[in-house]
């Protein structure tokens, strides 16, 4: 069997939605110490909606596919639903990630939240802190 499935593959050699937006709503950035991965996710958002969204990954293959992967799960979808979504998701998604690579879909399910959560911070909304990481030694968020 394949270390890595064949979508893994796609999105890390043709990966969807890299780049800036320059007017972005919201920005996150994550990051992972121990490995080096860095991920910098951008959205626009209108009505509520994704609108569109870019990335910006430094690292391995596994987290290029799954910022990538991430980035078309998010696209449209309300913030909500971009919310819901999970590392396990991202997994999914891709067809699975070796054990030691797990890390990486971390990483693009809190670079969403992060990318939401200042969002929520440019505009003065209101949310609940639990439904966002904290930043912290022993999260992936340590940039």
């Amino acid at each position: 069997m394949a270390l890595y499935s064949e979508t893994v593959m796609d999105h890390f050699m043709n990966p969807r939605n890299v780049g800036s937006l320059e007017d972005a709503d919201g920005v996150g950035r994550v990051g992972n110490a121990k490995c080096g991965d860095i991920m910098k996710m951008y959205l626009k958002i209108r009505d509520n909606v994704i609108e569109d969204v870019k990335f910006e990954t430094f690292g391995c293959g596994s987290a290029i596919a799954s910022s990538s992967m991430a980035t078309e799960m998010v696209k449209g979808k309300t913030i909500d639903e971009a919310l819901a979504v999970t590392n396990k998701d991202v997994v999914a998604a891709l067809g699975g990630l070796p054990d030691y690579k797990l890390h990486c879909s971390v990483l693009a399910e809190e670079s969403i939240k992060s990318a939401v959560k200042n969002y929520y911070d440019r505009n003065g909304i209101a949310y609940d802190p639990k439904d966002f990481p904290e930043e912290d030694e022993d999260s992936c968020r340590m940039v």
